[in-house]
Order: C-alpha cells, then sequence, then structure tokens
C-alpha cells in the first residue's frame, strides 16, 4: 500500500506549534476524529527512542482504542519520525516561513480502513 502524505499552514511560528503539537495537555485538545471523540490520556516523551501512548475513544465510551509507538528521530521545530507498535511509520516535517509554518506529514496507512476514508 502506498503512503499517505498531508499538508498543512499554521499561522503561527514554529516553536508555538511545536509545543501545541507535542505537549500533552495540547495533544488531548487536539487529536479527536470529530466532536464526539476525545483523548482522555496522552503520555508523550518527545525524544529519539522516547515512546508515545494516546487513549482514543468515544465521549460516550461505546468505542476506543490505544494509539501508540516509538519515536526513532526528533530534530526540535524541524522533524519528527516515529514507529507505531504495528510496525508503521510516520515522518513529519515542520519549515518555518515568516509567522507561518508548513507541516507535511506522510504515514503508513493501516490495511483495515479503505483509503478514501
Amino acid at each position: 500500500m502506498k503512503n499517505i502524505t498531508v499538508n498543512t499552514i499554521v499561522h503561527a511560528p514554529v516553536d508555538k506549534v511545536w509545543k501545541f503539537w507535542s505537549t500533552p495537555e495540547h495533544i488531548a485538545q487536539w487529536n479527536n476524529v470529530n466532536d464526539d471523540w476525545h483523548t482522555p490520556k496522552v503520555e508523550n516523551d518527545l525524544q529519539d527512542e522516547g515512546k508515545f501512548f494516546y487513549r482514543m475513544e468515544t465521549k460516550d465510551g461505546s468505542l476506543g482504542f490505544d494509539h501508540r509507538g516509538k519515536y526513532d528521530t526528533v530534530v526540535t521545530h524541524e522533524l519528527i519520525e516515529y514507529t507505531l507498535s504495528d510496525g508503521r511509520k510516520s515522518s513529519i516535517l515542520f519549515r518555518q516561513d515568516g509567522e507561518k509554518t508548513d507541516i507535511t506529514e506522510t504515514f503508513d496507512p493501516e490495511t483495515t480502513t479503505p483509503l478514501d476514508e
């Protein structure tokens, strides 16, 4: 299966984007599938060989799953590469452009969900 690449521009400097991307209290605020989901538990050791764990579930508790893995490479304000517990890989590039930050993430999709989802 092919990798998926997504790109976005955030209207904030890279140091602020990095903080919101990587600290547990902020991850819990944005890491949601939609408004019916939340992330009640986040552990994040953002360093080479560090581990992360996010518990994601519906607010009514009817569905949920754990998202976990290990950081392979972390270059502050520039790059995060990690491997999920199932072996899939992801790479996230951060590039500051004035007061904006360009974020490009490339990841291995799971095999059970159709790509268009």
